[in-house]
């Protein structure tokens, strides 16, 4: 019910939301993203100005919205969560030819890589977070990228999950 501070009645109140439009009250200037424009594009958008959701254009015509749970779920699926295998977490050297080394002791243990994420620690260290697909337990994973020299900050067996 209407707040007592108000000088509008309740059927004053009822006659003007009857006689208000959507256009009346909507936001004119929508920020907006092209449906080509990349997912950190529509991310930076959506940060700068504050939002939860952008609508998406093609040739000035919506096509559709995207809106943070979308990016969630982008992350993700983007990271390998909720997919069935072990999620390694190692800190590495950042240098040349590491990711390759890292990506031979997977094949060396007949192992395929689902997803692979990398982010600077520093300036001379490198987080590298891998979901690995595979028949291997936790213990020989972990002691193979050890013997290699490689610093395991976490391993874990992971289960297939839905993320819908």
């Amino acid at each position: 019910s209407p707040s007592k501070a108000t000088s509008l009645s309740i059927y004053e109140m009822n006659y003007l939301l009857n006689k208000t439009k959507v256009g009346d009250i909507m936001i004119k200037n929508v920020l907006t993203v092209s449906k080509y424009a990349s997912l950190e594009d529509a991310i930076y958008i959506m940060l700068q100005n504050k939002v939860g959701v952008l609508p998406v254009v093609d040739n000035d015509q919506i096509s559709g919205i995207i809106t943070d749970k979308d990016v969630f779920r982008a992350f993700l699926e983007i990271s390998g969560y909720g997919q069935a295998g072990i999620r390694v977490g190692l800190e590495v050297p950042d240098t040349p030819r590491v990711l390759e080394k890292i990506a031979n002791l997977i094949a060396s243990e007949n192992l395929n890589i689902e997803r692979t994420i990398v982010a600077p620690k520093n300036d001379t260290v490198l987080r590298v977070e891998l979901q690995v697909e595979g028949e291997i337990g936790i213990d020989r994973l972990k002691k193979v990228f050890v013997e290699a020299g490689f610093t395991v900050t976490e391993i874990a067996e992971t289960e297939a999950k839905e993320l819908d």
